[in-house]
């Protein structure tokens, strides 16, 4: 996922110019103009080899371009968030046609480049931009989230399964301490709090999205706590959280992409965020001449946005009853029965961090 090329296409080239940005070409790059214009990704903090957030965003945004007969890139920077103006008027400048936008932290600084290139559709997602010609994704990470939650609570009980301690501690690992991050986190702990009060979440902060060794540290020192299921929401540094479940033979949950076969039975569920199917929904539209420019698109678990895994490796280990509850807490939240904490519109409960 790493090699990349630089472009044929020289509008698209002067991308390249930006302080450790690079480019990779995707789709059938003939140096021609499309009809729908060309399309670039903006990859996001942790960039492209995390098998999580951008690798499954770069498989849909592929599949999109190829199902749609477009033409794209995917652009990288070594600091998407300081260069973030700057990678964004690069692609301006380019002549882009549509350019999505992975890294949340853009919000701000999107519309303001977007006003700039009128003539180019944007995409905004994790967060939501203003514009006459941007589009807002937000995915409700937080129901997904509870379900991951609910069913740690529940699992880390059942003592009958090896893996499992006596204590009810569970644990949660964030990439940074920011808003769009702490949504998973409080939802997460929100779902362990409403099935059994009783369980303690650990809570703490890699501050990186691309360090496993980290991520593992963290992992392993929520272990020597007693946690024996950890969450990890920290892109790339994910890994390394999962290696930890695997060396200590308990359990992790993986996030965004089925992480399940990465350590298949100390996965003990993914709490996918598709991200695939948004790319590929975008660029249909696009290319449709159906963009959805003003709008913000909500996917949560009533679109199939968010949800676990199917259980895969550990299905036996947590048995159907275990399933069916979960199962019905998803249909009590998608009726309104259930309502989730969301992070971004409210901010951290005063109880978050403090079980």
């Amino acid at each position: 996922m790493k090699n990349r090329i630089a472009l044929a296409i020289a509008p698209v080239a002067a991308l390249l110019l930006v302080t450790g940005c690079s480019a990779q070409t995707n789709g059938n790059d003939s140096g021609s103009d499309s009809e729908v214009g060309r399309a670039a990704l903006v990859i996001a903090q942790g960039g492209l080899g995390d098998e999580s957030y951008n690798d499954l965003a770069l498989k849909g945004f592929n599949s999109g371009l190829k199902t749609n007969g477009m033409e794209g890139t995917s652009i990288e920077s070594d600091d998407v968030v300081g260069q973030g103006e700057q990678v964004l008027r690069r692609a301006g400048d380019g002549g882009l046609g549509l350019v999505i936008d992975l890294e949340a932290s853009h919000a701000e600084v999107l519309p303001r480049v977007a006003a700039d290139y009128p003539d180019t559709d944007w995409v905004q997602l994790n967060a939501v931009a203003e514009g006459d010609n941007v589009a807002s994704v937000v995915f409700q990470e937080q129901e997904g989230s509870y379900l991951a939650g609910a069913l740690a609570a529940i699992h880390t009980t059942n003592t009958s399964d090896p893996k499992i301690n006596p204590e009810k501690v569970i644990g949660v690992i964030g990439g940074t301490q920011a808003a769009g991050i702490d949504k998973f986190l409080v939802g997460f702990a929100q779902g362990a709090r409403d099935v059994d009060p009783d369980v303690k979440v650990l809570v703490a902060y890699s501050n990186d999205f691309g360090d496993p060794t980290k991520g593992q540290q963290l992992a392993q020192s929520m272990f020597d706590q007693g946690a024996d299921i950890v969450y990890a929401v920290a892109g790339g540094t994910g890994a390394g959280v999962i290696q930890a479940a695997k060396d200590a033979n308990h359990y992790a949950v993986g996030v965004d992409t089925n992480q399940d076969g990465m350590a298949p039975g100390n996965v003990l569920t993914s709490m996918l965020k598709k991200t695939d199917v948004a790319m590929e929904t975008v660029l249909a539209d696009y290319a449709a001449g159906k963009f959805p420019a003003g709008k913000t698109i909500n996917l949560g678990l009533k679109q199939d946005g968010v949800g676990l895994t199917d259980f895969e490796f550990t299905r036996d280990a947590i048995g159907e009853d275990t399933i069916a509850r979960i199962d019905e807490l998803k249909e009590r939240i998608i009726s309104g029965d259930i309502v989730v904490w969301n992070a971004i519109d409210s901010g951290n409960p005063d109880w978050f961090g403090k079980s």
